[in-house]
């Protein structure tokens, strides 16, 4: 029986044209994709820019800040030395960059076939990226032309870049251009900055140590910056040495002389506070311009005579273990002086416009500029007495009350069973908002207490709040960048808002009545510097913080020392460190200007009035009236109850008595008799005044005068 004939070979034949039709596809779509990337290749070529032009456009934008009188305070952002042509960089410095970056670098196009398989190979084995194959060409062409983000459409773009850049440049040139751009850390753009920054000198005379720890930076500049980590940058710098000397770079010899841990860094320099101005300041570009690539200039209101008396007073006077800050404002607002701590190298933390402190007595300003605008007077009187506002009885520090006074006696002596009772009249809400109508950002509570300053504010916010007033009411809002210049062209300039009234100017005059007294015979007395001074003290409870601040001849400066961690301070007070603080910067900060008189001269307060211990003994205006948290002591009511609604709760809420404004009384009665008197004789003692006529006496106990 005939088998059929089977027909293996046309099966074969199949395959095969099959197979041959796939390979020619490939070939084709193989050109197609050469051809595409050849003519992406040169149409990239064609749209570099020139040698020369890349040698003038460098990366990242430059940023110098001057002080008022032009001195450069400071220059921000990259840093770029001396232009080294390839002649003149060092072989060992082009030997380590070739050895530890691009061992190829010579041989190939632009991109590594054999080190883009290893780094495929290493993604393979451990599972994520670790070596990215790049050359030197692709890194230039990434640094320069493009951004470090990880996606295969970027790796794509920097091929085809580093393709064209071997097409148009020299290997000679490209290294030059890589080694005077790349980023070193630290700030530094190139092999010279590098060398300038680290080592003192200019890479003309880099040593083979040092060559190879700068050429260990680029891998990762922050983890291997000599400066950051000496041990990490001499690790590194060891393997840039193996690598040399596997590749031929260097001879075993060489390798075994070289000594990175013998390598003498260059000092780091020293960063003043003035710092803490420009950390302040600088964040304010992103508001007021939109430039971003372009160098700018930017030109501050800061003083740099003040800066360092500002510096000077809070290093001399600042208790031992504490801190302070202190902001000085012109009468425009500019800031003058800034300084946020003792050391900014060893904190930056600027405690003048970033710390949050309770203001003690300080924040009575407002206390006194609510009742000021509520109709009373500096004369008219207030008695000094017991008083209890829902539960909760403030006392002066002496334990005693003087009966009545008028309100500049209080102020001037702090007493605070007066503040206190003022608080409730106009109401504690009131006194809430005007404290928020002169700055203060922070939140203030309506507890009672609230008078005697236990909501937390900034060192800034108050000294603005200070500056408003001797401002004549008028809003003064504090600015540290008058113009900002870029390439010749001022893109932006101050303008000082004039025109937005806080109070009355006679409200404010009558306030400046109040805190001259202060100055001149109450709490405040460390504060004279021989001219006009008006300001206030404050001090909490336990002596964790110690204010003043004040104003004269038409600058404003607030002072605060406390601790970081808020533990109490041995010895401060208001009164003492901050006041003498204050009067020594502003001793020097004034000199060289007018003796400025203010609109109402100084009224001494009654000659038999009790000042607080403050005056005499320094002691803190609230220590027996909150606790260590600074909340009210004796509250019988839950906190809660006494906080204010959040704006635009939108639901009534009853108003606790307390929080309700009162007619405001203009005289008081003469006191009962029985009254709690003061004793003569301690206060003369104290003071060292001789004892009155005893006819005086007797006419002033029996018709106080109002």
């Amino acid at each position: 029986m005939a088998r059929a004939p089977t027909r293996p070979s046309s099966t074969k034949s199949r395959w095969r044209k099959r197979l041959s039709l796939a390979i020619k596809l490939l070939i084709v779509l193989a050109l197609i994709g050469l051809g595409a990337l050849v003519t992406a290749v040169y149409v990239a070529k064609a749209q570099l820019p020139g040698f020369d032009e890349l040698k003038s456009s460098p990366n990242g934008q430059m940023i110098r800040v001057h002080a008022a009188d032009g001195t450069v305070l400071v220059s921000l952002g990259p840093s770029y030395g001396e232009w080294l042509p390839f002649d003149r960089i060092p072989r060992v410095m082009r030997d380590a960059t070739v050895a530890v970056e691009d061992r190829r670098f010579y041989s190939h196009l632009g991109v590594d076939p054999i080190g883009v398989a290893r780094s495929v190979q290493v993604r393979l084995d451990r599972g994520r990226w670790v070596q990215g194959g790049s050359t030197i060409t692709q890194q230039l062409a990434r640094n320069v032309f493009l951004t470090s983000q990880k996606k295969f459409g970027r790796k794509f773009r920097e091929w085809i870049l580093a393709l064209a850049m071997e097409r148009k440049f020299s290997k000679e040139q490209i290294l030059e251009l890589y080694l005077n751009k790349v980023y070193y850390g630290g700030g530094s753009y190139g092999i010279d900055a590098a060398s300038r920054k680290f080592f003192g000198h200019d890479a003309g005379d880099l040593s083979l140590s040092e060559a190879a720890i700068i050429a260990g930076l680029v891998k990762a500049p922050s983890n291997y910056s000599p400066t950051a980590d000496a041990e990490a940058a001499v690790g590194r710098a060891g393997v840039v040495l193996r690598v040399m000397e596997q590749t031929g770079a260097i001879t075993p010899a060489q390798a075994a002389e070289a000594d990175p841990k013998a390598v003498k860094l260059a000092p780091e320099p020293r960063q003043n506070s003035v710092r803490y101005f420009t950390d302040w300041a600088l964040p304010q570009l992103d508001l007021l311009i939109d430039e971003t690539e372009k160098p700018l200039d930017v030109w501050t209101t800061l003083d740099l005579s003040m800066q360092r008396a500002a510096d000077a007073a809070i290093r001399a006077n600042a208790p031992r273990g504490a801190q302070g800050a202190l902001v000085a404002l012109d009468r425009d607002g500019s800031v003058r002086a800034m300084v946020g701590g003792r050391d900014y190298v060893s904190s930056i933390y600027n405690r003048a416009t970033q710390a949050v402190r309770q203001p003690g007595s300080a924040f009575k300003l407002f206390v006194y500029l609510a009742a000021l605008e509520a109709g009373r007077r500096p004369d008219d009187v207030e008695v000094d007495e017991p008083v209890t506002i829902a539960g909760w009885s403030p006392r002066n520090d002496s334990r005693r009350n003087s009966g009545p006074v008028t309100l500049r006696t209080a102020f001037a002596y702090s007493l605070n069973t007066v503040a206190a009772k003022l608080g409730q009249q106009v109401g504690f809400a009131t006194v809430a908002d005007m404290a928020r109508r002169f700055g203060i950002t922070t939140p203030v509570n309506t507890h009672p207490s609230m008078v005697l300053g236990t909501s937390e504010a900034r060192v800034i916010d108050m000294t603005r709040a200070f500056a408003s007033v001797a401002n004549k009411g008028i809003a003064v809002t504090p600015f540290g960048i008058t113009r900002v210049v870029s390439e010749g062209q001022v893109i932006y300039q101050h303008e000082v808002d004039r025109n937005h009234v806080l109070v009355s100017p006679f409200v404010a005059a009558q306030m400046t009545d109040l805190l001259q007294t202060a100055v001149n015979t109450g709490t405040g007395r460390s504060a004279q510097i021989g001219r006009p001074v008006a300001g206030k003290t404050g001090t909490t409870s336990a002596t964790k913080d110690g204010w003043f601040l004040g104003f004269s001849s038409g600058l404003t400066t607030g002072v605060w020392m406390g601790r970081d961690d808020a533990k109490p301070v041995a010895g401060l007070h208001g009164g003492t460190a901050p006041a003498r603080a204050f009067a020594q910067f502003m001793t020097k900060a004034v000199a060289k200007r007018p003796v400025e008189q203010f609109e109402t001269e100084v009224t001494l307060p009654e000659w038999q009035e009790e000042p607080d211990e403050e005056s005499y003994f320094g002691q803190p205006d609230n220590t027996v009236f909150v606790d260590e948290d600074g909340n009210p002591v004796g509250t019988s009511r839950p906190q809660d109850e006494f906080a204010p609604d959040p704006p635009g709760f939108g639901i009534e809420r009853p108003v606790p008595d307390y929080e309700r404004p009162q007619v405001m009384p203009q005289r008081e009665p003469p006191p009962q008799p029985g009254e709690d008197r003061l004793d003569q004789e301690w206060i003369d003692r104290v003071t060292g005044r001789e004892p009155p006529p005893p006819p005086r006496r007797r006419e002033r106990e029996a018709e106080p005068e109002f």
